[in-house]
């Protein structure tokens, strides 16, 4: 077994379940027990404890994906094998398996939550946490070294097989925020709220969190939990999960919409009238908050962001610094910031990953929502707080297949090769301190936008992304690439652009 397959950044993830043609099962019993002893391991040397003499404590939970108890079952064996005593969560969120480590009742040592996001149903997949947040790369690809290891034997203990009450005092964390901040008991009294939480691990929100502070939540969809989705994938970028929403929203005239993806670390939302509170509109929204609480704070986001949006972050007194995509690279930056004696209070992908400096930089989609109804519930009217946010007339993304085996040296190479061409491109300018692939502005004579050509993190793609302020705009710009790109075929796919 090639372990290292198995990473996906700074999780692991697979297959799990039979089925699908061309996917073959790879997270096994045996893998899935490896991977846990090697996390094991990993935590003592982590911890600086003794196996045997000063054991560790680990909370074990899951989503709703179908071979979610199996793998839970697994992991808690595997853990009970090298005596530490593992408890069971049961279903949960990724964010609450985090706060298993911080909230004062229980303080475990490191935590794995069995989850594979938004993936369909036959994959799934461990995410580790310690009281100092998720896992890097790094650390994945060590524990995964580990685990192909022979492991020496460590004492064995009985475990503790039952859940513990996480989620009902995640919840409890949750309201307090929202009363404390408000300064009511029943803070969401004559506010009507909807979740879609698409069958995944997210339906506590409506019946924990919202209820009990006074909301009306008649109309939510998909609240229980079921891995094979039958509404919808529970992933906020996807149009017909925003459709669901919407849908919701409008059906019960709604104040105000939530969707969560499968493990709640990502959240989108919706207005009375239907309006998306989603990528650039979600991170204004937040910023807009968070601005007014810190003035002069930084966000850090991904590299795709709008123009429009660094605008209004810039107008509202903000630093607005973009960074490579990937969760955790907008995290990392956005402490590194911090760390160096510049105030980030958010960093947050337009996938909807938010993490803020108040909540130990995790990415927690119920967390940011909370954030929201704390607003809604003082009186706030969301959309005024972003009716300067500029967004472009058209946006779209292509994605380019690389056919060479070294993917990424190939991928690099047609970057650099497209700076070149940028610079000497009547009309465009490569936009200066950029960390991830190839920015350009546009001219008003050329398509009057942007385009950001960049290498995926871990797959063979070369994402295209581009936005303009005028309509018939992003095929000009397209136009104007493809005479760059069609001298690539047979290094990329480009009949995407055949079209343009």
């Amino acid at each position: 077994m090639n372990y290292a397959k198995l990473q996906n950044g700074s999780d692991v993830r697979g297959v799990a379940l039979p089925g699908v043609p061309g996917k073959e099962v790879n997270l096994t019993e045996p893998v899935v027990k490896n991977i846990t002893r090697a996390f094991i391991r990993w935590l003592y040397r982590k911890t600086a404890r003794i196996p045997g003499k000063d054991p560790l404590s680990i909370a074990v939970g899951r989503d709703s994906r179908l071979s979610g108890p199996e793998m839970l079952f697994w992991v808690l064996k595997a853990a009970e094998t090298d005596g530490v005593r593992a408890v069971d969560m049961g279903l949960a969120s990724t964010p609450a398996m985090f706060m298993s480590t911080v909230l004062p009742e229980f303080q475990y040592d490191g935590a794995v939550m069995i989850t594979a996001s938004h993936l369909p149903w036959e994959r799934n997949g461990l995410k580790f946490f310690t009281r100092e947040g998720g896992l890097e790369s790094s650390d994945i690809r060590e524990i995964l070294r580990i685990a192909e290891e022979p492991f020496e034997k460590l004492k064995s203990v009985k475990g503790v097989h039952k859940p513990d009450g996480l989620m009902d005092a995640y919840a409890a964390h949750l309201r307090k925020k929202i009363m404390d901040a408000v300064g009511k008991e029943e803070p969401l009294q004559g506010l009507h709220i909807v979740v879609d939480a698409g069958s995944g691990a997210g339906g506590f929100y409506a019946e924990k969190v919202l209820e009990p502070l006074g909301a009306d939540t008649t109309g939510s969809v998909l609240l229980a939990p079921d891995g094979h989705f039958p509404g919808h994938i529970p992933n906020p970028e996807l149009p017909e999960a925003m459709e669901s929403i919407q849908k919701a929203v409008l059906d019960s005239h709604a104040d105000f919409g939530i969707i969560f993806d499968t493990d709640v670390d990502r959240a989108g939302a919706v207005l009375a009238d239907g309006r998306e509170l989603n990528r650039n509109s979600l991170i204004a929204v937040l910023s807009a908050i968070l601005l007014k609480e810190y003035p002069g704070t930084t966000i850090v986001t991904d590299s795709i962001t709008s123009t429009g949006l660094a605008a209004f972050i810039r107008e509202k007194g903000g630093v607005h610094h973009r960074f490579r995509r990937g969760y955790r690279n907008v995290i990392n930056e956005s402490i590194r910031l911090n760390e160096a004696g510049q105030d980030s209070q958010l960093a947050i992908e337009t996938s909807g990953h938010a993490a803020m400096k108040e909540n130990y930089f995790l990415d927690d989609g119920a967390y940011v929502v909370t954030r929201l109804l704390i607003e809604l519930a003082k009186g706030t009217k969301l959309e005024e707080l972003i009716a300067d946010l500029r967004e472009p007339a058209e946006a779209k993304e292509y994605r380019f297949d690389i056919l060479e085996e070294d993917f990424k040296a190939c991928g690099n190479r047609i970057l650099e090769d497209l700076k070149a061409f940028a610079e000497k491109k009547p009309g465009w300018e490569i936009l200066p301190d950029n960390y991830e692939g190839v920015r350009v502005n546009v001219d008003a004579d050329h398509g009057n936008g942007w385009f950001l050509l960049r290498l995926s993190l871990h797959d063979p793609i070369l994402p295209l992304n581009i936005e303009s302020e005028e309509a018939g705009g992003v095929k000009k710009i397209a136009g104007d690439l493809a005479e760059f790109l069609f001298a690539y075929e047979g290094k990329i796919r480009t009949e995407v652009l055949k079209n343009e």
